[in-house]
């Protein structure tokens, strides 16, 4: 059974894809924030769009948006919004964005949906997850592999700025030297893999919680373990990521032992 939660974000998801679709590798404006990132006109409407379907269903929950920001709610429902993960992609019209729409209630992660929109030919991809119901492709239920050993794992990196200026560069270098693959998948995607059982472990150092939000709920309902790469679990303030099969997860915290650069 669908709750009036799941149902919401996914409703909300197909009408930023509808919008997001009509403004794909056409003309649109492009700005740049403080960090010399890309917004455009699309993903603040996008944004409006996701947050006018929710707030119908439930006008008094919170939101927190990458656009639009922070809006103060009931103090225990706050949905986290990211209307296009992957703005860079988007501007340049290749299809790795996606819209990333989660729950959090009183504090813990309970429900993601994860829309991409373009990819796969303009045929899109949506998953989405709940607490305690799986993660779902479809009609398809997702599990992560099996893969327990470095020898026979895939990991995929994303962002690794600040993990380059810090000593576990060294041990990322040693690392890629005891897995079966490496790639760098990236954004959505490698997150889409390892939930579907195609790849085996992400690492990340350079995220923030509305890009990972919904991800982390659908690789935990497909049995996976999803923290930052100091292990903790995710919060707010979560910048890092380390995702993986229950057996290589720990592996993967014990090798890399990762610091933050001051």
């Amino acid at each position: 059974m669908t709750s009036p939660y799941l149902a919401a974000a996914l409703e909300a998801a197909e009408a930023a894809a509808a919008v997001i679709r009509m403004a794909y590798r056409g003309q649109f404006s492009v700005d740049y924030k403080a960090d010399a990132s890309p917004v455009t006109e699309v993903d603040i409407a996008a944004e409006a769009t996701i947050k006018a379907v929710l707030k119908s269903h439930f006008p008094d929950h919170g939101f927190y948006g990458e656009e639009l920001g922070r809006e103060v709610g009931d103090n225990e429902h706050l949905w986290l919004i990211d209307p296009i993960d992957g703005t860079k992609s988007f501007v340049r019209g290749y299809p790795m964005f996606s819209t990333q729409i989660a729950l959090m209630h009183k504090g813990e992660l309970v429900l993601g949906v994860s829309s991409a929109p373009c990819w796969d030919g303009a045929l899109g991809e949506v998953i989405f997850a709940e607490k305690g119901q799986g993660a779902w492709c479809d009609n398809q239920r997702l599990q992560v592999s099996s893969a327990d050993t470095l020898s026979q794992t895939t990991l995929s990196t994303g962002n690794l700025a600040r993990l380059a200026r810090s000593p576990a560069w060294a041990r990322l270098g040693e690392l890629i030297g005891q897995v079966h693959r490496i790639r760098g998948y990236g954004d959505f995607l490698h997150y889409h893999l390892l939930a579907g059982g195609k790849i085996d472990a992400i690492v990340e150092s350079d995220v923030n919680i509305l890009d990972i939000a919904a991800l982390s709920v659908i690789v935990h309902e497909a049995g996976g373990v999803f923290t930052d790469l100091e292990g903790q679990p995710l919060g707010l303030d979560t910048t890092s990521v380390c995702a993986a099969t229950p057996g290589l997860h720990q592996q993967l915290l014990d090798t890399l032992r990762w610091t933050p650069p001051a």
